[in-house]
């Protein structure tokens, strides 16, 4: 019993002395240094609005890439009017097939490179229902097609396309053909210089004919002297044999040949026809 009384005693001794803290090193922190100015020393945090949601940073984003719009093309002719533009209920319709009678304001020729403009003035005036198209009326023109004379005996082309009437100072969307050039039916727009095919089959034949006339004098002169009438044929052989050639070949050596230059001088007489109507607004 005495020893179990010891031990609690001695136990509780234990406890008590834990509680005693050991101050030494406060005591010389605070010799050193003093609390109140490290705490000053500090610096002081940024104020926020407590209304106010802190600022979001936004990455922006990289412009992007336009696309490079491609080259338009060239167009032939003018651009036909919208419809919107036009009251048909009160404009006035020149139909299509209507035909006029124009000269040429400009020098025409195979070589007219496309996409050249010119124009034709009406010779007569032609009138229709309400209105009447005088003489002197202006037509814009342009070429659409054209080449120089080629091989098979093929002429020179080329092609006009109307697109414009001037009327009372206005220019209005036309759209016609040539039907006539220096008094000659045009077909399908074509505008052709001579087709010389044929011509070149006549001329291959020609030659031979010529050789074989000249081979033949050459044989009638050596049937003169006795000592070359043995030969006197030979001549007229070798012409006969070219002259064969010449004819059944005449077809094949004439693919060569080019057919004719076409060339129209300014001042030349046109017939020219609508392909669609023409309305007009005063």
């Amino acid at each position: 019993m005495k020893k179990i009384i010891f031990l609690i005693t001695f136990m509780m001794f234990c406890n008590c002395t834990a509680f005693e803290l050991d101050t030494s090193v406060d005591d010389e922190i605070r010799r050193n240094y003093n609390p109140s100015a490290i705490e000053q020393s500090l610096p002081s945090l940024p104020k926020v609005s407590p209304s106010q949601p802190p600022a979001k940073t936004t990455t922006q984003a990289p412009p992007k890439t336009q696309p490079v719009a491609q080259p338009s093309k060239p167009q032939i002719g003018v651009k036909k009017l919208p419809t919107s533009q036009i009251d048909k209920s009160t404009a006035i319709r020149i139909p299509k097939g209507t035909k006029f009678k124009v000269r040429s304001n400009a020098f025409l020729s195979d070589t007219t490179r496309t996409g050249a403009r010119f124009s034709f003035t009406t010779l007569q005036p032609v009138t229709k229902r309400y209105v009447t198209i005088p003489a002197g009326t202006v037509f814009n023109a342009v070429v659409i097609n054209s080449h120089p004379p080629q091989a098979a005996g093929n002429g020179g082309l080329l092609q006009i396309a109307i697109d414009g009437m001037n009327y009372n100072g206005r220019n209005f969307y036309s759209q016609g053909k040539v039907t006539k050039a220096n008094h000659k039916k045009v077909f399908i727009n074509n505008i052709k210089g001579k087709r010389q095919y044929w011509k070149g089959v006549g001329n291959q034949i020609s030659k031979g004919q010529q050789f074989y006339k000249k081979t033949r004098r050459i044989s009638n002169n050596l049937t003169d002297n006795p000592i070359t009438l043995i030969v006197a044929p030979v001549p007229t052989i070798v012409g006969l044999g070219v002259y064969a050639v010449n004819f059944v070949g005449s077809p094949l050596f004439s693919i060569g040949t080019k057919g004719g230059k076409l060339s129209i001088p300014a001042g030349s007489e046109f017939e020219i026809k609508l392909l669609e109507d023409i309305y007009l607004e005063y």
